[in-house]
C-alpha cells in the first residue's frame, strides 16, 4: 500500500477526542500490569470455554482466539450513519431474495445477470415460489465493514446465512467490564448485552402460519465438533431456548417436534447453524446425518420457520455482492448509504484482463470463499504465489473477484513490544424480523500480525471490544 492508513486514535500526532480517556488509561498502566491483565483475560476465555477450531490442522483443536484489550471507539454520529446504512442494506438484500425466488424482476430488468442468480450454487430450487413469514429470508445479517478515513466506510462483504462471532462481541464486553470496571464508570458506553433478547424476539416474530400461541424456538447445531459450537450453546443459554441436534427432532403430522424427557414438544422456529445441504436428507444431501428428514415439507407448508431461510446464501455470494448498490436503488428507490469496495468481476472479459495485468497490486477472492481462505493479497505475496493464483484465475475466471488493496484504518493494539497500530474491520449484527434492529456495537476483528490485512481468527487475527459512546 502506498497511501497512509487512517489511524482511528491519532490525528497528526494528537489524540482524537474519542480516545482521550483511553490515552490516559494506557499511560497509567505499567507493562507488568498489562501482562497480568492479558493473562487474566486469557484465563477467563479458557475457563468460560471461548475457543474455536481450525479444520484440517493438528495440535489443539480448541484454541483461544487472541483478545486485544485495547477497545475500539465510535461516536454516536458515526454509529447512526452506519446503522442507517446497515439497515438499508439488510432491507435490500431481503427484497432481492424474495424477488429472485419469485418473479425475478431485477433479472428481467437486466440489473443483474441471470446466470449469477439461477446458476449460483447457493440458489435453492426447493424454495422457489415460497415466501417466508414477514417476507424475511435473512434474519441475521452480518455486514463486514472497513474504514479508510474519518468518514469513509466500505462494505467488504455481506453474510446472510449464519454469520458467526456474536459470542465474541458479548464476551469481549463482559471481560472488559470485569477487568476494568473504572473504565466503564468513567465513560458512557452503549450496552450490547440486549442482543440475545433482541435475537429471541426477532426469531419469535417470524413464527410460521400454523403457530398456535407463543412460539417455541430452538437452535439447531451440527454438534460439538463444529468450530462455532461454543457460540451455539452460549446463545441458547442466554436466550433461554433449547440447543438441539438433528436426531433430537422429528416430523409428524405436518409439524416438527423435539424429543424431550417429558415427551414430544412442538417446535415453531429453528435458528439453524448448519448449511442448507445438510438440513433435510430427503430434499438436499441424502447422506446428511445432521438434519431432519421431512423438514422442508413442513417448512414449505407453513408448519415451521427456518432462520435464516434455506437459499439465503445466494445474496452473499461475492459476485452478487457487486450488485447490492443496484438492489438498494431498484427495490428501495434510494441511494446507498454505504458503498461497496470497488470490485472487478473476473467473469467479465475487460475486468479479467485488468486483474491479470495488475495481479500483484490486488486482493483476489474466491466467489464462495470465507474465513480468509482461497484468497490472494497481491502486495503481501511472493512472485510464485502470484503466478500460481494467476493460473487458477485463468482456469476458472467465474470463480474469482478482485478488489484494490485498501489502506484499512488502524487502531492501537496491545502487542508484545507495547502498543502499536494494527488493521481492523467491523462486523455488526443486524436482526431482521417484524422490525430491523441492531445493538450499538459489533465485533471488531484485528490483524495482530504487523502489516497484515487478514483479520480472520483462522488466519491469526484477534478480537477487541467495540465501544459506541453515548451522547
Amino acid at each position: 500500500m502506498t497511501e497512509a492508513c487512517f489511524n482511528e486514535m491519532y490525528d497528526s500526532g494528537a489524540v482524537r477526542s474519542l480516545y482521550a480517556a483511553l490515552e490516559g488509561w494506557t499511560r497509567s498502566m505499567p507493562a507488568e500490569l498489562r501482562q497480568m491483565k492479558q493473562a487474566e483475560a486469557e484465563a477467563l476465555f479458557r475457563r468460560i470455554g471461548i475457543t474455536f477450531a481450525v479444520y484440517g490442522e493438528g495440535g489443539d483443536p480448541d484454541r483461544l482466539i487472541p483478545f486485544d484489550m485495547f477497545p475500539r471507539v465510535f461516536s454516536q454520529t458515526e454509529w447512526r450513519r452506519l446503522e442507517r446504512g446497515i439497515k438499508q442494506r439488510a432491507r435490500a438484500l431481503n427484497a432481492f431474495l424474495v424477488d429472485v425466488y419469485g418473479r425475478g424482476e431485477i433479472v428481467r430488468a437486466g440489473r443483474i445477470p441471470a446466470h449469477l442468480v439461477y446458476g449460483n450454487e447457493a440458489y435453492e430450487k426447493a424454495v422457489v415460489g415460497f415466501v417466508p413469514p414477514k417476507g424475511v429470508f435473512s434474519h441475521i445479517v452480518g455486514i463486514d465493514l472497513v474504514r479508510t478515513g474519518p468518514d469513509e466506510f466500505f462494505v467488504l462483504e455481506d453474510n446472510c446465512r449464519t454469520p458467526s462471532g456474536v459470542s465474541y462481541m458479548l464476551e469481549n464486553r463482559e471481560i472488559m467490564m470485569r477487568m476494568f470496571p473504572a473504565l466503564f464508570r468513567e465513560n458512557r458506553i452503549e450496552p450490547v448485552e440486549a442482543y440475545p433478547e433482541l435475537l429471541r424476539r426477532t426469531l419469535a416474530s417470524v413464527a410460521p402460519a400454523k403457530c398456535d400461541g407463543d412460539p417455541t424456538v430452538a437452535i439447531l447445531t451440527p454438534g460439538h465438533f463444529n468450530s462455532a459450537y461454543y457460540e451455539h450453546s452460549f446463545l441458547a443459554d442466554l436466550m433461554g431456548v433449547e440447543l438441539v441436534e438433528g436426531p433430537d427432532l422429528f416430523v409428524e403430522g405436518g409439524l416438527v417436534w423435539m424429543r424431550t424427557t417429558e415427551g414430544p414438544k412442538r417446535l415453531d422456529v429453528i435458528y439453524r447453524r448448519i448449511d442448507d445441504a445438510f438440513l433435510d436428507p430427503l430434499c438436499f444431501r441424502p447422506d446428511s446425518m445432521l438434519g431432519v428428514p421431512g423438514l422442508m415439507d413442513v417448512y414449505r407448508s407453513g408448519g415451521v420457520s427456518i432462520c435464516s431461510a434455506p437459499g439465503a446464501g445466494v445474496a452473499d455470494d461475492k459476485a452478487v455482492y457487486t450488485y447490492v448498490p443496484d438492489m438498494v436503488r431498484f427495490y428501495l428507490g434510494e441511494e446507498p448509504i454505504l458503498q461497496n469496495v470497488p470490485t472487478w468481476k473476473c467473469a467479465e472479459e475487460d475486468d479479467l484482463r485488468y486483474v491479470l495485468d495488475h495481479l500483484p497490486e490486488l486482493v483476489v477472492k474466491e466467489v464462495h470463499g470465507s474465513g480468509g481462505y482461497g484468497m490472494l493479497v497481491g502486495p503481501k505475496s511472493t512472485t510464485e504465489q502470484v503466478e500460481n493464483f494467476r493460473a487458477k484465475i485463468e482456469a476458472d475466471p467465474d470463480n474469482y473477484i478482485a478488489q484494490p488493496t485498501l489502506a484499512l484504518s488502524t487502531c492501537p493494539s496491545f502487542v508484545a513490544e507495547g502498543i502499536a497500530p494494527r488493521h481492523v474491520d467491523l462486523r455488526p449484527y443486524c436482526l431482521v424480523g417484524e422490525t430491523i434492529e441492531l445493538v450499538q456495537g459489533g465485533l471488531t476483528r484485528v490483524a495482530l500480525t504487523e502489516g497484515s490485512l487478514v483479520v480472520n481468527s483462522s488466519q491469526g487475527g484477534g478480537v477487541k471490544d467495540t465501544w459506541v459512546l453515548a451522547e
